[in-house]
């Protein structure tokens, strides 16, 4: 073969080499999944660039760490690292990663969420730890146009800020929090398979969390959870009044900013959408921000005839099928027990 020939043959494999290259350098910065899954990455005081590389090639936070390494080399940035504890997620890009590690975005609260606790505790607490004021955050969940955005139906944002851990990078406002919360609702919403369960009841997804919601409040041992749902949903069917307890409590709290542990005849005569000893049906909207496992246990109920319940001190209920019995067990465990000796 001409010398001519060769010259152009190893051009072109050349050419063909560098191709490839580069198409593998820039595929291996993309993202590593879609999944929004965030972890905690340190960066410890002193790490080399190839030990930064190799942690995060460990957390699978990036696809290659020769590529992360040239990346960083390209542009400079290799001294510019910062130590410190950073929230990332699989579904950044090496370059995104990167920037974070570089401008120093690490984590500066961890927002925990109890089961149970509703938005105004929820605006205490992050006022607490710093973040903004709870007027900001109050005012947020009450935006209309951000609670269409996040899909969540009705007036405020209570029911969907998942009862979760957080961490949270400081400099964030109210709503970029909130988003952050809703959207973990709707992630485990959707990898419990919330989405199927719920065609199999009468029931919209307002109702279901609404339904959750009072379960969380009134449930306190989790084996009682679906039992307790489905005294609610048979009282609903029946076209009976909830006369659940919390319900009282919240609208006292939305109107008043009371929120009494133990409830008066006078409350539970006070007018509120979501006192359900007096309005029929399901209360305004949710009562709190319930957990996986109340919705779960309004998704998915045992059957029972039960229509009532009453506490019997101990954390556990006594269930009942008529008022004869309940108003014995109400007796029994409420107004003997009481009862001055």
């Amino acid at each position: 073969m001409k010398k001519g020939l060769w010259s152009i043959w190893i051009f072109f494999i050349l050419l063909f080499l560098f191709i490839a290259a580069i198409t593998y350098y820039k595929r291996s910065l993309e993202p590593v999944s879609v999944s929004d899954n965030s972890t905690i990455f340190t960066v410890e005081k002193g790490s080399t660039l190839n030990e930064v590389a190799q942690g995060l090639k460990e957390k699978n936070l990036i696809r290659s760490r020769l590529a992360f390494r040239l990346l960083t080399l390209f542009q400079g940035k290799e001294r510019e690292i910062k130590a410190g504890k950073y929230i990332l997620s699989p579904s950044m890009s090496s370059a995104e990663i990167l920037q974070a590690l570089v401008e120093g975005r690490e984590i500066r609260y961890v927002i925990t969420i109890p089961e149970g606790k509703n938005m105004y505790d929820v605006a205490k607490l992050l006022e607490e730890a710093g973040l903004f004021p709870r007027s900001e955050f109050l005012k947020e969940a009450k935006n209309k146009k951000l609670l269409k955005s996040l899909g969540v139906p009705g007036d405020t944002v209570e029911g969907f800020l998942f009862p979760d851990t957080y961490f949270v990078s400081a400099g964030l406002n109210a709503t970029e929090v909130i988003e952050i919360f809703v959207k973990r609702f709707w992630q485990v919403w959707k990898e419990n398979g919330f989405d199927e369960k719920i065609k199999e009841t009468d029931l919209g997804i307002k109702e279901v969390v609404i339904l959750a919601s009072i379960v969380e409040k009134e449930a306190l041992l989790p084996k009682e959870r679906s039992l307790i749902a489905s005294v609610f949903l048979n009282r609903l069917k029946k076209g009976m009044r909830l006369q659940a307890d919390p319900t009282v409590r919240y609208g006292l709290l939305v109107d008043k900013g009371i929120y009494p542990r133990r409830l008066r005849t006078r409350h539970l005569r006070y007018k509120s959408p979501y006192n359900t000893y007096i309005i029929k049906g399901l209360p305004k909207g949710p009562i709190c921000n319930p957990g996986v496992q109340s919705i779960r246990a309004v998704l998915e109920p045992v059957k029972s005839d039960y229509l009532y319940f009453v506490s019997m001190n101990n954390g556990a209920h006594k269930f009942s099928k008529t008022l004869e019995e309940h108003n014995r067990a109400v007796y029994r465990y409420q107004i003997k027990k009481l009862r001055p000796k």
